[in-house]
């Protein structure tokens, strides 16, 4: 079915014609029916595979009884997060970085692999991280997803680029649409980041109108949960770790500055419904919660959870970093039935758990 993904942006990036306009309903429907659950078992390829998001998906596919190949360089992944998938007889684990090409027949000593799926989860994702080495990172954006198109293209696979909310960088726009273009700094701290993901999509549109390659692009929102990397930077991990250890509360800026939360297992399943959806329906969509808290409300929220007394202490905000970020989710609503089920409460109850197991152990 060869419907061009902006017709379906036009239909619904507004929400109350979305609502109102029937007409849509028939290309809606027609959509939503390639996002039923295969029962026929695929290989997949999962970049990125040891690392937060990344290993959640490994774990979920598996869940889903396919077969998962994870690569990762392990320069942010962790073995500890893959540690369980190891025994499953369907998953294998190479060590690898995918700026460079990769072999998986010879690395897996397997011939005629036929790669089904790849899911491109592959680059950092905190600041500290994607700042600590920027060179890398642009790298890894661009030629991992070069690299990853290439198998594709040679497998006839489907693959989905993990794109991310800072391609919009610091919104002129309030919710932001996928049809919005964006506000980044190309020259600033943050550009390896901002810039290599949103080269990756131009990369990864250009291979579908050259070659006709079944491409999927999601822009994922800030999420967080079980598996998070607990010196990552990110500030949900750095409010939960600090609250534990009864340090002060490193709060950048004046913390009014919002965000929108989501918690890791809805959006893993965001993710999976995505990449069931049919040949054309190629994205950009947005997946995240469109609940937004200011960053004082996030702090006051893990200091009662975890019953810490500390005090928030304030630092000057990063060069760049957006005051305000949180998703319009009409087209994953429209076309994968997809909406965050998990509050923020539940989610950070359950990933202060996680936290504190990790401490202890």
């Amino acid at each position: 079915m060869n419907i061009e993904n902006k017709k379906i942006l036009d239909q619904v990036s507004d929400s109350a014609k979305a609502t109102t306009d029937r007409q849509d309903a028939p290309a809606v429907a027609k959509a939503m029916a390639g996002t039923a659950k295969s029962k026929k078992s695929k290989k997949i390829l999962v970049t990125g595979g040891a690392g937060f998001l990344g290993s959640n998906l490994c774990r979920k596919l598996l869940e889903l009884g396919h077969q998962v190949i994870a690569v990762d360089n392990l320069s942010t992944g962790r073995l500890d997060n893959i540690q369980d998938l190891t025994q499953n007889k369907n998953f294998s684990f190479i060590k690898h970085d995918i700026i460079y090409p990769i072999n998986l027949e010879a690395n897996l000593n397997i011939a005629n692999l036929n790669i089904d799926w790849i899911f491109n989860f592959a680059c950092p994702a905190s600041p500290p991280a994607y700042q600590s080495d920027p060179i890398q990172t642009i790298k890894t954006s661009f030629l991992g997803m070069l690299n990853m198109l290439e198998i594709a293209k040679n497998n006839n696979a489907r693959i989905m680029q993990a794109s991310t909310s800072e391609v919009y960088g610091d919104p002129e726009e309030h919710p932001q649409k996928e049809t919005y273009w964006g506000h980044v700094n190309p020259i600033g701290i943050r550009s390896c980041y901002d810039e290599g993901k949103r080269s990756a999509e131009s990369l990864i549109f250009d291979y579908h109108r050259a070659y006709k390659t079944d491409i999927k692009v999601i822009r994922i929102f800030n999420t967080y949960g079980p598996g998070m990397d607990p010196l990552d930077g990110r500030v949900v991990s750095n409010f939960i770790i600090q609250a534990l250890n009864n340090q002060p509360i490193t709060m950048y800026g004046d913390g009014k500055q919002t965000r929108s939360f989501c918690y890791v297992d809805d959006l893993i399943n965001g993710i999976i419904k995505m990449m069931q959806t049919d040949y054309g329906i190629t994205g950009p969509v947005n997946l995240g919660n469109p609940k937004e808290f200011t960053l004082l409300e996030l702090a006051q929220k893990v200091l009662n959870l975890t019953g810490c007394k500390s005090k928030i202490i304030f630092e000057q905000l990063p060069q760049d970093d957006p005051k305000r970020r949180r998703p319009d989710i009409t087209l994953a609503k429209q076309l994968l039935d997809w909406n965050p089920e998990i509050t923020l409460d539940v989610g950070l109850e359950k990933t202060i758990k996680y936290f504190d197991n990790l401490i202890k152990s």
